[in-house]
């Protein structure tokens, strides 16, 4: 087990707080660098991302120390967390900010993202923090062996079968994750749903768009300094300073970590037989509204 919804239990919120709620690999490390810029107006840092935006269910930190490094934070606080939105306390003091990804791109660059993962590393850190115990019995079943491709490992994030509760990172999760954020498309005050793809093509006009929903004023002159750094070339190349738990060697290389971050990536690696394989396990999850958005073109493919 990686994270522990149930640490957001009685968790202290203040006015203001962002809470970024994002499947995996669809830009939660981007989304936390937006965020950090907008929030502070400058791309220089006093602390490292991960430090400033903790993941306060990830179980390799002990979360009396992580709630007491928030409660002394003196900025507006932005949490990391990968628990969709019905897992989370709802605190109307709080913006909640999710980022969906076409699939397809977010199950390769989670392929990459488990082959760059050191294990070992990450249940050192966890026996640490928290210990192993309730992993006594568990862990043998519950790692499963690392298929060896690139698109072994997408296959096995696409067809996982577990619930989400007990797999929150697969394609039915992800799916699941968006939908939980399904009520921020009909303007609920304090739900932002964003998509990669915007980010992507015009990242400048999704940056003023989440300043405007955080009420975060940002003067003109600032934009050109503070956009080129949430690009994905500079993050790669700040990527030490950048790195979820770099302190905790979790990495085997902390620059592979920003992998690609493009997207239809996929299109060269899924022929007509995958990608005829892979929508049936898209409907076989029923729901075509948040696959559509998420796809936003399915009719091209």
């Amino acid at each position: 087990m990686v994270a522990d919804s149930a640490r957001w239990e009685g968790f202290p919120f203040r006015d203001g707080d962002v809470v970024i709620s994002t499947p995996s690999k669809c830009g939660t490390t981007w989304t936390q660098m937006i965020c950090a810029l907008l929030v502070f107006q400058t791309p220089d840092f006093d602390l490292p991302l991960a430090e400033i935006s903790p993941w306060l269910d990830m179980l390799t930190t002990d979360r009396d120390d992580l709630v007491a490094a928030l409660e002394a934070q003196p900025h507006r606080r932005f949490i990391k967390t990968h628990t969709p939105l019905d897992g989370l306390p709802i605190d109307d003091r709080a913006t909640y900010v999710c980022v969906g990804r076409d699939p397809r791109d977010a199950g390769f660059s989670w392929s990459n993202h488990r082959a760059n993962l050191n294990t070992d590393a990450f249940l050192a850190a966890r026996s640490k923090a928290v210990g192993l115990a309730d992993l006594d019995g568990l862990l043998p079943d519950r790692r499963r062996e690392l298929p060896p491709t690139e698109i072994a490992r997408f296959w096995q994030w696409v067809d996982d079968p577990a619930p989400v509760s007990e797999s929150p990172t697969s394609l039915a999760a992800l799916v699941h994750h968006i939908r939980t954020f399904w009520p921020a498309t009909a303007g609920a005050p304090n739900l932002v749903l964003l998509h990669y793809d915007d980010l992507q093509a015009d990242l400048e006009g999704q940056m003023r768009h989440l300043a405007g929903r955080l009420g975060i004023d940002v003067p003109e002159p600032r934009w050109p300094q503070l956009v080129p750094a949430a690009r994905f070339g500079e993050m790669r190349r700040r990527a030490d300073h950048l790195v979820p738990n770099r302190g905790d060697d979790l990495w085997r290389d902390k620059t592979e970590f920003f992998h690609r971050g493009t997207s239809g990536q996929w299109r060269a690696r899924l022929d007509s037989d995958d990608l005829h394989r892979y929508h049936r396990r898209i409907a076989e999850l029923g729901d075509s509204e948040v696959a559509g958005w998420l796809h936003r073109n399915p009719a091209a493919d």
